[in-house]
């Protein structure tokens, strides 16, 4: 079914509306793909702040062309029915959505990403961001790898304590018989 002249303009702007908020958009292949498993995206998607959207190529790249930072982006690869994934809180969110998603459905296949600069990123390494840890893992790995050293002290300051305890009770012991 055609667009009419004003659905285009709306799914333009929404889509340029998406591109300029989000940190990372990723793009996939997503052919023979049903629309009841496309619906279990978009709701897994929305559980990871991610925005999974299917639109015409030409209409996304009428919107790259609006925004400055898009404007002389590299849209070679923007060819086939391509699903296009944003979020606007984490770089990997996105390209995780797809990963993960792409271990049920494997037809699900990365043609890269943009930044939230516009540069383009290749499936390689969008496959690689899908792997990294989360933030709040690194987060924790972090605050785990800071602590440790103070922990080790602790542990040895307590350690020193509790021998000066067992010297004192020793002593206390061996004078009370």
């Amino acid at each position: 079914m055609a667009l009419t002249k004003q659905q285009k303009t709306s799914v333009v702007d929404e889509i340029s509306r998406l591109l300029s908020g989000s940190k990372m958009t990723v793009v996939a292949h997503y052919r023979g793909t049903s629309v009841k498993s496309m619906q279990g995206l978009r709701a897994q998607g929305r559980g990871s702040n991610s925005v999974v959207r299917v639109a015409k190529n030409r209409l996304v790249k009428l919107a790259m062309s609006n925004l400055d930072k898009y404007s002389s982006a590299d849209v070679e690869a923007l060819q086939g029915q391509l699903l296009y994934a944003f979020c606007d809180s984490d770089e990997t969110a996105a390209a995780k959505l797809l990963a993960g998603f792409a271990k049920v459905e494997p037809q699900i296949t990365f043609v890269g990403a943009y930044d939230s600069d516009g540069n383009f990123i290749p499936p390689e390494q969008v496959q690689a961001l899908a792997q990294l840890p989360s933030k709040e893992q690194l987060q924790s790995i972090t605050a785990s790898t800071l602590a440790a050293p103070l922990s080790g002290l602790l542990n040895v300051a307590a350690g020193n304590l509790q021998a000066v305890i067992n010297v004192l009770n020793a002593r206390t012991e061996s004078k009370v018989s």
